[in-house]
């Protein structure tokens, strides 16, 4: 009987399987085709942190979430439309997250006695009434189909078996009209040594797209049109690979050579893999022994004229912070990167969370301030590593960017840029003296360390080797202009408000904040930071949606904090702040405003939803 087709706006899809089950590669092929295909997209991976959980086991489970349309989108969905789940255990994990009505494909194969048993099953899900009547199950054995389609290739049940998420993929291409090209090149890329490999993936995801075609199991097909793009040269890109280009793109337009001293560290050793592939560039890259090490030599290439960075996650940030305030005594440029995820202590390492915020203002000894900048979206994490890199060559300053596990992984298209149309950023190296010499006669002939540039008090940067700029500089407090050791107690005072006005003086160099308030006439503020953007801005449109006024307003530079901030939460009657933490930026402002702002704090290890922030900004209406 002739399929049907219909058309949608929007499909959230959710693959869900064993751990080596290939999901990532299976929802990561699935964006590609989608990015292909020209849909606005996000993702949501989310896997254990377990090397090899059990398997079968619901902490076993890894899923892909990717959500796709013809319009512009903010989130990863709230909730999965289709639930593709390769055994009892992901179908466990996932049918909660479920709306009424939605479709699951589940491959039958692995649905055994003992495989039921693992996943907390009494009897087979499939025969439940109940399940049947809420969702339209479909269930197929993709594995068995998948080993009679490869066994030409002379593979091992178990090697055949692994091409099962290939003929998923396929399946699921077919149902939704995704473009197959790219992923066939991607698996003769990818296999090309293994030809056995690589032509038994084809073959399973190829089969998979003809099972669709044949069979009269699915009567429906879906079509998901392009979304409307500015024009350019689009690429899907995650939020450390965006993060590491921002890094590289600073370096070319400051003109200084990149050094990464870094400690993998999940979720942010993307960044490290990333940067070591650019050698050509000028990027230089060291893997240490450990977090302490890694600042250690990323300080050091900045006192000799490199753009310095250092990637990391909370935990390694608390081992680096000793050295995060001798980057702040020196004052020189630094970049440390922390992407966030589920603490205290090892906590939830491939789980995303806005815990850190507190610990980048306040997570060193004494008083020692430094500027922080926070990405709102996987792209936006390119533009926030050039900001960041601005502020910390300009200012000659540590720099905290706030990155976390949800953008790391999360994926969206993103627009490249032309080079020439990013902000240049000039290190202004001190190359002469600049001191004059009680009866000196010839003008300046002495190099002074700590002298300050009048509008941003920032301290001269003097590249080692530069004849007649020899200076001392070390971790014990610094005379002010001399820059030799001092106890006297009012330099110490003096220098401790030097450093944090620097600090202040960023916010000179920040654009007025954009209030998303479209009538004016508002009297609830939503204030966000970091990867809360998409969910908030979301939840507001549901809101707008149901004829309610909201404002917004979403915060990049979270110290400073912007200049008007506080005329615009004075503005409004209501603030509300969501956070993947316990309110730690509403803490921060109520302190700063003394603004009754009011916290939406969720800390799941997975992000905001729209709904919850819809409902929130209704309670508060």
């Amino acid at each position: 009987m002739p399929q049907q087709v219909t058309r949608l706006d929007r499909v959230v899809i959710r693959f869900a399987g064993d751990s080596g089950d290939g999901m990532q590669l299976t929802g990561d092929r699935f964006t590609q085709e989608s990015a292909v295909f020209g849909n606005d997209l996000m993702t949501l991976p989310n896997f254990p942190a377990e090397i090899r959980a059990p398997q079968g086991t619901i902490p076993g489970v890894s899923s892909f979430q990717v959500h796709f349309a013809d319009h512009q989108i903010l989130t990863a969905g709230d909730a999965p439309d289709v639930l593709v789940a390769m055994n009892p255990a992901a179908l466990k994990a996932n049918l909660a997250d479920l709306p009424k009505g939605a479709t699951i494909i589940v491959d039958t194969h692995d649905f055994t006695a003992r495989n039921l048993q693992k996943a907390g099953y009494d009897g087979d899900p499939l025969e439940d009434e109940q399940l049947l009547s809420n969702y339209q199950v479909h269930a197929v054995d993709l594995t068995g189909m998948t080993v009679e389609a490869v066994k030409e290739f002379g593979l091992s049940r178990k090697d055949a078996a692994r091409a099962k998420n290939m003929f998923a993929l396929g399946l699921l291409s077919w149902l939704y009209g995704r473009p197959t090209e790219p992923t066939v090149t991607f698996l003769e890329r990818r296999f090309g040594r293994a030809p056995h490999i690589r032509d038994a993936n084809v073959t399973a995801f190829t089969t998979g797209w003809n099972f669709g075609e044949t069979t009269e199991t699915f009567a429906v097909r879906y079509e998901v049109a392009p979304a409307p793009q500015a024009p350019g040269t689009y690429r899907n890109i995650t939020g450390n690979l965006a993060l590491a280009s921002g890094l590289v793109a600073a370096a070319v337009r400051s003109g200084l050579p990149l050094f990464l001293g870094s400690y993998p560290i999940t979720p942010a050793s993307d960044i490290l893999h990333e940067l070591s592939k650019h050698k050509g560039m000028g990027v230089t890259t060291f893997q240490a022994e450990d977090e302490i090490a890694g600042i250690g030599a990323a300080l050091g290439a900045a006192y000799a004229g490199s753009l310095g960075v250092t990637t990391t996650s909370g935990p390694g940030v608390a081992l680096k912070s000793e050295a995060i305030g001798l980057a702040v005594t020196l004052e020189l440029p630094l970049v440390v990167v922390d992407v966030q995820r589920g603490g205290p202590s090892t906590g939830l390492p491939t789980k995303t969370e806005q815990a850190d915020l507190l610990q980048a203002m306040f997570g060193r000894n004494g008083e020692a301030p430094l500027p922080i900048v926070a990405p709102s979206t996987p792209s936006d994490c390119f533009d926030a590593a050039l900001e960041a890199a601005r502020i910390a060559i300009t200012y000659r300053t540590p720099v905290m960017l706030l990155s976390d596990g949800y953008l790391a992984n999360g994926s969206e298209p993103w627009r490249v840029p032309d080079v020439a149309d990013l902000p240049e950023i000039d290190p202004a190296f001190a190359t002469e003296p600049n001191h004059t010499s009680p009866g000196s006669a010839n003008g300046a002939d002495t190099f002074w360390p700590y002298l300050r540039d009048q509008a941003t008090l920032a301290r001269p940067w003097a590249v080692p080797g530069t004849p007649g700029l020899e200076h001392r500089i070390g971790g014990l407090e610094k005379g002010d202009g001399h820059g030799n050791i001092s106890y006297d107690p009012a330099n110490h005072d003096l220098m401790v408000r030097t450093r944090a006005a620097k600090v202040e003086r960023v916010a000179d160099s920040l654009a007025p904040l954009v209030v998303d308030d479209p009538s004016g006439s508002a009297q609830v503020l939503v204030v966000g930071w970091g990867s809360t953007y998409g969910p908030i801005a979301a939840g507001i449109r549901l809101v707008r949606e149901a004829g309610h006024e909201v404002a917004q307003v979403h915060l990049r530079h979270l110290n400073p904090l912007p200049r008007d901030l506080g005329d615009i939460l004075s503005r409004y009657d209501r603030v509300l702040v969501p956070e993947m933490n316990l309110g730690q930026l509403s803490l921060l402002l109520r302190a700063r405003y003394l603004v009754d702002a009011v916290g939406l704090n969720v800390v799941r290890g997975l992000p905001l939803t729209s709904a919850e922030v819809a409902n929130a900004i209704e309670e508060l209406m």
